[in-house]
């Protein structure tokens, strides 16, 4: 049997905001995060993680930010790029876009469809057992 629920007071900490903007190209959503990731810098620095082709560069005049170009979109090289942010003192970091590596040049499902050819079976499903773990640590 499972413990009743308890509620609990909650309390200020240093949580970090994970956000995720949603919608068509062109409807706004680097201007916007743009917009966000300003207002919540706290006076720090703002770094974009641009997998768009420098598409986050057109607002360079409208916002103070630096920029790392993806071209490959393993999961490994998003991980590494916030790791380099976070360790240059970034106060924000800005990913555009995360979608790529899902299924872009190097990502998830690329990484998938190698895997599922590496195994003796067609089974691809069981191939999610290689790729999934990078997955998750990007995620986290």
């Amino acid at each position: 049997m499972d413990p009743k629920p308890t509620f609990q007071r909650a309390t200020k900490t240093q949580a970090k905001l994970r956000m995720a903007l949603d919608g068509p190209a062109g409807s706004g959503k680097t201007f916007t995060g743009l917009i966000a990731a300003t207002a919540l810098r706290n006076g720090g620095k703002v770094a974009v993680i641009d997998t768009e082709h420098g598409s986050a560069s057109k607002y360079a005049d409208m916002f103070n930010f630096d920029t790392l170009q993806l071209t490959n979109f393993h999961p490994q090289h998003y991980i590494d790029g916030i790791k380099a942010a976070e360790e240059a003192g970034y106060s924000v970091i800005l990913l555009d876009s995360l979608s790529h590596a899902w299924e872009g040049e190097g990502g998830v499902l690329q990484l998938h469809e190698e895997a599922t050819k590496r195994q003796r079976t067609e089974n691809s499903y069981t191939a999610w057992r290689d790729v999934t773990p990078i997955h998750r640590d990007l995620v986290e």
